[in-house]
């Protein structure tokens, strides 16, 4: 027997989830490996578990519809995880190998046939940590490559804004953009957010709760918005577009814990226009619906090498869910990630 820890989903949250009461950790001390059935599926141990801002709009009850499933109350939290098998009975997987995919948010966890055949089996030649895998080479990067090339098509000397920029998506898509040779404006939330920023070759960082961001982008004009937190910031990037640019739209942070009868949505009717005259592309994407081929072939060297530099915010075990409200109110530093050594 061993103690098994989990993060549960209790009950729909009211805004912003509360640690301990809409989400929880159980433990289950009489947890067996050994005898725990697999029902054709595989057990794996943890090494890392993502929390990530999409999970929120997965809190929610049945009835509202969505691009995704709602969590299932009194069960852990499905999420993007990595760890090493215990006990196959799925052809192909063998006890000893890493593999990644979508799990329970536990330390133990069973993975039934159908999320294993989502997920595959890695080497991780590089060596790199559990969390970068769930990080920079894992569905943030992935987010960060496939939106960038697939619908920002950035060329040689555009000029694109990150919104979000210090986060695990956002920190990947500057350096892609400059390696791509774009000008690259960034925005984050501390002032230590914005030096980091400027150290992975931003080249405009600026802090959006000192700084208005209205007048920052009044000195530029864009080519690509790159967008993660939608409300008064989109609001402002749709004023400041060269024609034919490209709004690739990411996620709405700024509006998650909003009630929906409360979120700002876009104000300024000019600005909203501006879609229309300047001939904007303004498009959404889910990143599991593109090939990720080229990304999990080039992304780990790039990483390795320190040609992509990243920033990793670590918890480590499975807490009561304070990190998790932490990622989403902006209070960690570049990708969240629970840890298990």
């Amino acid at each position: 027997m061993v103690s098994n820890a989990s993060l549960i989903y209790a009950k729909p949250p009211h805004g912003a989830p509360v640690p301990g009461e809409t989400i929880k950790r159980v433990v289950d001390d009489n947890f067996d490996p050994e005898t725990v059935a697999l029902n054709g599926g595989i057990l794996v141990q943890a090494k890392a578990l993502s929390m990530d801002p999409y999970m929120r709009g997965r809190m929610r009850d049945p009835k509202v519809k969505s691009y995704n499933q709602p969590f299932p109350l009194d069960k852990p939290l499905l999420t993007l995880a990595v760890g090493v098998v215990v006990r196959s009975e799925y052809d192909g997987i063998k006890p000893g190998q890493i593999f990644k995919g979508m799990f329970d948010m536990s330390e133990y966890a069973v993975v039934p046939a159908q999320l294993v055949k989502m997920g595959r089996t890695i080497e991780n030649k590089e060596e790199l940590p559990w969390s970068t895998l769930l990080g920079a080479c894992g569905m943030p990067g992935a987010t960060a490559w496939c939106g960038l090339y697939d619908i920002g098509k950035p060329k040689k000397g555009e000029t694109i804004f990150v919104s979000a920029a210090s986060g695990a998506v956002g920190q990947i898509v500057g350096q892609l953009a400059k390696r791509e040779g774009l000008f690259t404006i960034g925005s984050a939330g501390s002032d230590d957010k914005v030096a980091f920023l400027k150290e992975i070759g931003y080249d405009v960082a600026f802090n959006y709760k000192t700084t208005s961001t209205e007048e920052v982008l009044e000195q530029h004009q864009l080519d690509i918005y790159w967008d993660n937190v939608g409300g008064a910031t989109l609001d402002a990037a749709l004023k400041n577009f060269r024609h034919h640019g490209r709004i690739i739209a990411c996620g709405a942070i700024s509006e998650y814990n909003v009630p929906e009868a409360e979120r700002r949505g876009i104000k300024n009717c000019k600005s909203d226009m501006n879609v229309v005259t300047h001939s904007l592309r303004y498009q959404g994407f889910i990143v599991s619906n593109h090939n990720q081929d080229q990304f999990n072939a080039e992304m780990p060297q790039l990483v390795k090498s320190g040609e992509v530099k990243i920033k990793e915010h670590v918890t480590k075990g499975i807490d009561n869910g304070e990190s998790f409200l932490d990622m989403l109110e902006g209070r960690n530093f570049g990708k969240a990630v629970i840890v298990f050594e």
